[in-house]
């Protein structure tokens, strides 16, 4: 987990980062590159963010500030040299990961009007100019409650960028803490949402999910509204959110980018805890109208439901899961309306900003498929704070990937780059 200066979970106050990861309890070592520069000393080709070689990955408002899980920038480049000027609107200290290509992630943390250089003739890997060409730079944000704002990009002298086509298809993630990475190691980068999206490989992906909110429209640990209406708009419900749009946020605009073809949808353990006092009937209304809602923008997309988790307890000599394990009756009865074909002859679909509902004209094919999560993780998969660990992330995002293999027909092109960082754990003493 991220040790915080000013702790910002759950709509509270986020201001600034330190660079510490807390392994069990305990600081892990490490060695981020202090990235920051004058650019003045140097001599750059510089872009606009509005520069249509870069392109912006999962979702950013109209200033070029990022929101929600794992967003970033993408882009080619000729040369050694990439560097970004930071906007006022970055949360000052924040984590991101970065790459040359297929190279392995590096982390650095940004500062709000600072000026970073991410690759240099010094960065291992700036000379490599095969397989991967043109080379390639990405960054992602690695922390669900933090942001950047892209003001410019660099490179050397006499270089240029290269716009880099998106990959062919699409999948969104919709959810809570539970996809947004809360509690592990690289927060967003090391969520089983990201492992799923890039563990695909050629596939881009957004990640709509934040911690603590729930799928109704209520208060949720701090989350003024929940995701039947929020994943309609731009911004999370984040502290600063409130601060930049206070109860305007921007609407998202739906035709910026091409449509998903699938949408993985895992929320509601907010809405089961007892403290948020969401029932079912009012539970299972917003995620049928989060489905309409996908339904409605992406008429072609394919939406999985995943069924919840809600940790194990040690029974005697065994250990069991919680019970009960959220919705799971209401959840798999919902599925199965969708596929009936009273709902199939008349589908309906929902709008989260207009808060109206109408019936489509148009008979549809079946589009809601039910993930059972069931057996996938153990006792030691969830951590002390009811979040999967590292390992419980990957099991996941493994799971979901066969599961769209083999109902979608979706082949793996992730074939060696890195996609999880540091998770080589292996033993080399053979005798014992």
């Amino acid at each position: 987990m991220w040790s915080l200066s000013s702790l910002a979970v759950f709509g509270l106050s986020v201001l600034s980062a330190s660079a510490t990861i807390l392994q069990n309890g305990q600081p892990r070592i490490t060695n981020f590159p202090d990235t920051r520069i004058d650019p003045f000393s140097y001599s750059f080709t510089t872009y606009p963010r509005n520069a249509s070689e870069i392109s912006y990955k999962g979702r950013w408002d109209s200033k070029y500030v990022s929101w929600w899980s794992a967003p970033g920038i993408k882009f080619g480049y000729t040369g050694q040299t990439v560097a970004v000027t930071f906007g006022n609107w970055t949360s000052d200290g924040v984590l991101v990961g970065y790459r040359i290509s297929g190279l392995d992630w590096i982390f650095t943390n940004v500062t709000a009007g600072g000026t970073h250089l991410f690759v240099s003739p010094e960065t291992p890997g700036s000379d490599l100019t095969a397989p991967v060409s043109p080379l390639t730079f990405e960054l992602r944000v690695t922390n669900w409650a933090y942001g950047i704002q892209v003001e410019s990009v660099h490179v050397a002298k006499g270089e240029k960028l290269v716009k880099i086509p998106d990959y062919g298809r699409r999948i969104e993630i919709i959810g809570d803490s539970l996809a947004s990475g809360m509690y592990t190691s690289y927060e967003g980068l090391s969520s089983w949402a990201y492992g799923l999206g890039a563990g695909l490989g050629n596939t881009e992906y957004s990640i709509t999910a934040y911690p603590g909110i729930c799928a109704a429209d209520q208060d949720c640990w701090g989350n003024p509204r929940g995701q039947v209406h929020q994943w309609f708009y731009t911004s999370d419900t984040s502290y600063r959110a409130s601060v930049m749009y206070g109860n305007n946020p921007e609407p998202w605009d739906f035709s910026k980018r091409p449509a998903a073809d699938i949408v993985v949808i895992n929320i509601g353990t907010n809405d089961q805890n007892s403290h948020n006092n969401v029932s079912a009937a009012v539970y299972i209304d917003a995620l049928t109208k989060i489905i309409q809602g996908v339904h409605g923008k992406w008429p072609k997309a394919q939406v999985v439901v995943m069924s919840l988790w809600l940790g194990f307890y040690q029974s005697g000599n065994t250990y069991l899961p919680n019970a009960p394990q959220g919705f799971v009756k209401e959840i798999y009865q919902m599925y199965k309306w969708f596929n009936s074909d009273e709902y199939l002859r008349n589908p309906i679909v929902y709008d989260g900003v207009t808060k109206k509902t109408s019936k489509t004209g148009k008979k549809t094919k079946p589009f809601v498929h039910y993930f059972n999560t069931t057996g996938i993780m153990q006792h030691n998969d969830i951590g002390p704070q009811w979040h999967p660990t590292d390992v419980g992330a990957i099991k996941v995002a493994s799971h979901l990937q066969q599961f769209i293999r083999m109902t979608f027909d979706w082949e793996f092109y992730a074939t060696g780059p890195e996609v999880f960082h540091e998770t080589e754990y292996w033993n080399d003493e053979p005798g014992y």
